[in-house]
């Protein structure tokens, strides 16, 4: 079942971001880039997103585009 919209979580004192995708059950989870781990389902789906050391990476969450096996953040 997917989302009608993101949900987003920030946990400041460990400095970490989780967007939600989709509800599901978490499988996999494959670190694409230094601190950015994607969640997957039994289907391959991804489902969410952590983003560690968050506030030192100056991401504008409105530029955060998931394609594919890779997160991109738009320049």
């Amino acid at each position: 079942m997917a989302l009608s919209e993101y949900i987003i979580r920030y946990d400041a004192y460990a400095d970490v971001l989780y967007v939600k995708i989709r509800e599901g059950k978490v499988v996999e989870s494959d670190e694409v880039e230094n601190g950015i781990i994607l969640d997957y389902d039994p289907n391959g789906n991804i489902i969410g997103i952590e983003i560690l050391d968050f506030s030192k990476r100056k991401i504008d969450l409105n530029e955060l585009v998931v394609k594919g096996p890779r997160v991109l953040v738009k320049t």
